[in-house]
């Protein structure tokens, strides 16, 4: 893709729109940048100055957009804008940082979306080819956006490529569309593995991982997509210019997911905690094995008891990681010893503190009620649930049997606590805070030795918190200062 004296805006300037600034400024492009917020509220606004990239403040210009050969949008900033409909209706090209990124990546890319355990898996993936010696990198919808992976990922490249010369090694080719693999040359491998949202999806028109992950596909983000058939299709598009070289992992126990089989070209691989796969990963007995080729022998990969990560969401994480980790051609040995060693991830099920004999737990990232139903699945009783946050146009009602079951007290917090509070009355009792730090104070003064305090939202945290991380963090800070 050639960006020289190419005239791009990128649309939306947060992490990775101001990633994908300086990216296409270091390769040529002529930058300018649009967001809708005042100057006053760009921080960075002094930086992209100096660097030579044009600022637009305060709304975005009709003409502006027009005036481009490309636009990158943010995944915050919708498709639905009124000048982005209109500059695709002219024929200007669009696409996302996501998108932008996967043209300059070198090497294999791996990428996992779904509604729930994105985060997890993504990072358990990440940490079981760096055990096999695998270069690695992660990022995408955590961490690094994907533009700023792509210097490290060519240096990589040049690296793995220079010791194959070396030693006169030529077996390995790192081709993320063709995907050639060679399981004795493992560790030469450089690998990319993305969190994928289904933000990001809306904007891709190439890519194509080599292997690629649905989760699962439960209500999220309606607010943004307006129906759940919009979500589900967004997710969907990770596989769309995948080819037969190509892999598919998906859950067979999630109806949503099944459907992706039908409309893909890749190689397809399932992964179930209930029954055995024709190919893919499963649980049977007590453990966790790997079946590559229907009417093969599956192969032991690792004991149910060496998961250390709570709940029974996270044992549907491992066994994702576990197909992607064996289609990678990671040796079984390793895949796990690595799971055995892997830890819950900050704001995941994240256990802060036992005080009193109460244990409080950060799950921030619950940010759909799908989440949050698993989150309270991992606890027996007991628990002080403190929900609430910017409502994703959610139905909360469909926890009502299980909070009755096990939910002591819910206590809100946030924009989203009047509609939470009206959908679980008469469910369960209902404590109104506001704030995160009312409800850990309530919280402190009214649990009991044996009981559980979590922070499940089932819901944004943009009313109050700059993010999930943000609310995570206050949170855990909170804790520790009771």
């Amino acid at each position: 893709m050639d960006l020289k004296n190419k005239r791009v805006l990128v649309v939306g300037l947060g992490k990775s729109g101001l990633a994908a600034a300086r990216f296409l400024k270091e390769r040529g492009a002529r930058v300018t940048v649009s967001d809708a917020r005042p100057a006053t509220l760009i921080a960075e606004l002094p930086s992209l100055v100096e660097q030579g990239i044009a600022v637009e403040a305060g709304s975005h210009g009709l003409l502006t957009f027009r005036r481009q050969d490309l636009i990158v949008v943010s995944p915050g900033v919708p498709m639905s804008t009124p000048e982005l409909r209109q500059v695709r209706a002219m024929g200007v090209p669009v696409i996302g940082e996501l998108e932008l990124g996967w043209r300059f990546l070198k090497g294999n890319v791996v990428a996992i979306t779904g509604s729930n355990g994105k985060t997890t898996t993504t990072t358990l993936v990440g940490e079981i080819l760096k055990a096999a010696g695998s270069p690695t990198l992660v990022g995408g919808n955590i961490g690094r956006p994907v533009t700023e992976m792509v210097a490290e990922s060519v240096e990589l490249s040049q690296s793995q490529s220079q010791g194959k010369e070396a030693d006169g090694s030529d077996s390995l080719r790192n081709d993320k569309q063709k995907g050639k693999d060679d399981s004795n040359d493992h560790e030469r491998q450089v690998w990319s593995v993305l969190e994928v949202s289904s933000f990001q999806l809306e904007t891709i028109d190439s890519f194509a991982p080599r292997i690629a992950a649905v989760l699962n596909i439960t209500p999220d983000h309606l607010d943004r997509h307006g129906t759940f058939d919009n979500y589900a299709a967004a997710k969907r598009r990770i596989t769309e210019f995948q080819t037969t070289e190509n892999f598919l992992v998906l859950n067979a126990e999630d109806e949503p997911t099944k459907l992706v089989a039908s409309r893909t070209k890749a190689q397809i691989y399932w992964f179930s905690a209930k029954r055995q796969v024709k190919r893919g990963a499963f649980v049977h007995g007590d453990g966790i094995y790997f079946r590559r080729s229907e009417g093969a022998q599956p192969e032991p990969i690792l004991p149910l008891a060496e998961i250390a990560l709570a709940g029974a969401h996270n044992v549907e994480n491992v066994l994702a990681a576990v197909a992607m980790a064996m289609l990678a051609e990671v040796p079984a040995v390793i895949v796990r010893r690595a799971v055995a060693a892997f830890k819950a991830v900050e704001h995941r099920l994240e256990f802060v503190r036992e005080l009193d004999g109460v244990r409080y737990f950060n799950d921030s990232k619950a940010t759909n009620v799908d989440a949050t139903v698993k989150a309270v699945e991992s606890f027996a009783g007991g628990i002080y649930l403190i929900l609430g946050g910017k409502d994703k146009d959610s139905d909360y009602a469909t926890m009502a049997t299980l909070l009755r079951e096990r939910v002591k007290t819910v206590i809100t917090v946030g924009t989203a606590a009047e509609k939470i509070a009206r959908q679980l009355a008469g469910v369960v009792k209902i404590e109104g805070a506001d704030t995160l730090e009312r409800a850990v104070t309530w919280a402190r003064a009214n649990a009991l030795a044996g009981d559980t305090v979590l922070l499940a939202p089932a819901c944004a945290s943009f009313d109050q918190f700059e993010n999930y991380e943000h609310r995570g963090r206050v949170f855990k800070a909170l804790v520790v200062a009771l």
